[in-house]
């Protein structure tokens, strides 16, 4: 009598490459001329991350909030972030003036999407404004300091573009990119593209 093989049933049938499930959230490391971004969109491509993860660490607290706040479904696939990659990359050269991708404020506190929302609005390429002047156009004249806060923690670095946001006393300010970052882009804007 012979003894069947347990392992033939794990034996592949095809010499195929295993198809991985659909996801919720796609995402990719990507190392720019600003720093490491991590990039995350939806299945309809809507951008729900492009923030700032300069190391793992970093990366993983991202990708926590996305899978808290959006679906756990998050999965490493760069093709399904094509489109914000190429887009990322074509503004840091100076080839486009704006990212042609949809944001999704999904990780962001409600007073964070008020002051997103009116940064995006009102605030076009290549101009500045001081965290006051953002907080008054929002509706909130006395909350400079909490606008500040809420840039501090945007989901969307680039894509809504917090650096051009600096205090009225002069000097860049900060930024989740550092001071570098910062200056790159406002020089960058400064330049025309």
């Amino acid at each position: 009598m012979s003894i069947p093989n347990p392992f033939t049933a794990l034996a592949p049938r095809t010499s195929h490459p295993p198809v991985l499930p659909p996801t919720d959230v796609s995402y990719v490391v990507e190392d720019t001329a600003v720093g490491r971004l991590l990039l995350a969109v939806r299945a309809d491509r809507r951008v729900v991350t492009c923030a700032y993860a300069p190391d793992d660490e970093a990366a993983g607290r991202w990708l926590q909030r996305v899978a808290d706040r959006v679906s756990p479904r998050v999965l490493r696939r760069p093709a399904d972030t094509d489109a914000l990659r190429h887009a990322v990359e074509d503004y840091l050269a100076g080839r486009t003036r704006t990212l042609d991708v949809v944001p999704d404020l999904a990780l962001a506190s409600a007073f964070q999407r008020e002051v997103l929302s009116g940064l995006a609005t009102s605030v076009g390429y290549g101009q500045r404004t001081t965290y006051a002047s953002l907080a008054g156009r929002i509706g909130h004249p006395r909350a400079a300091r909490a606008v500040g806060t809420a840039l501090g923690g945007n989901p969307l670095c680039v894509v809504i573009p917090c650096h051009r946001v600096v205090p009225a006393t002069g000097g860049i300010g900060g930024y989740a990119g550092g001071p570098a970052a910062k200056e790159r882009l406002l020089a960058l804007e400064a330049a025309g593209g």
